[in-house]
């Protein structure tokens, strides 16, 4: 994967850190989108130790308006990309009678609207070469609805819409789009304010094995796209 460069929003820990690295190691380089310049760094030091380059921005998607522009600031100053993984996002639970706007707000602001901006920051440049993938980082929440998780689910069931539209659309332009739908991975992610959940995080996916999904499905051969992806703990934890 020589000459390929690829952004990940969300990269400096989790799943995000864990495509980074795998990417590395495949010989991509990297745009690393986060909150922390601090903690995207590491990130990036251990990327370029594997022989790639590997270059870190603060960006917080929460702030919608400043997205768009920014991502394509970013690839104008790059002066490349080939492989948009749209990872970042947050949980809430919540009973939906009991969940304020302000809180939906958020939630679809976060894991919705900024993967929006994120992607009309990066169309500009996938259309003039004409080629591009895009994977969506979705959920097995994109498929099934779940008690307690409305206002996630919600967020999650749109961004598998925006996947399947942005296929139809992009699909002229030479532009493939994954979406992938991870069952529970161990991540951070469950210990998050607004987050209850008792689960055996013993049982559920890593990291990296859902990172191992996005780059078989943003390294497939270009006559191929790997459209949808569900990757399920073999242990059965959702």
């Amino acid at each position: 994967m020589t000459n390929k460069t690829a952004l990940i929003t969300g990269a400096s820990s989790g799943i995000g850190k864990a495509v980074a690295l795998s990417f590395a190691q495949a010989g991509i380089d990297l745009i690393l989108l986060g909150r922390s310049i601090d903690r995207l760094q590491p990130v990036a030091d251990a990327a370029t130790t594997l022989g790639v380059s590997a270059r870190s921005y603060a960006l917080d998607l929460g702030n919608l308006e400043s997205v768009r522009p920014s991502i394509a600031k970013i690839i104008e100053e790059v002066g490349a990309l080939d492989i948009l993984v749209n990872n970042a996002g947050t949980a809430y639970t919540n009973h939906l009678m009991d969940t304020p706007l302000a809180d939906w707000q958020r939630i679809i602001d976060l894991n919705l609207s900024s993967v929006l901006q994120v992607i009309q920051g990066s169309l500009p440049h996938l259309r003039q070469q004409k080629s591009g993938t895009i994977v969506n980082l979705i959920s097995v929440a994109g498929q099934q609805a779940f008690p307690n998780w409305g206002a996630y689910c919600v967020s999650k069931f749109g961004l598998v819409a925006l996947s399947k539209a942005l296929a139809a659309e992009e699909r002229a332009n030479g532009i493939r789009v994954t979406a992938l739908y991870p069952g529970s991975v161990n991540t951070a992610l469950w210990d998050r304010d607004g987050v209850d959940a008792d689960f055996d995080r013993s049982a559920m996916l890593d990291a990296d094995t859902v990172a191992a999904a996005v780059l078989y499905a943003a390294t497939a051969p270009a006559i191929a796209c790997v459209e949808e992806l569900t990757i399920m703990p073999s242990a059965g934890v959702f």
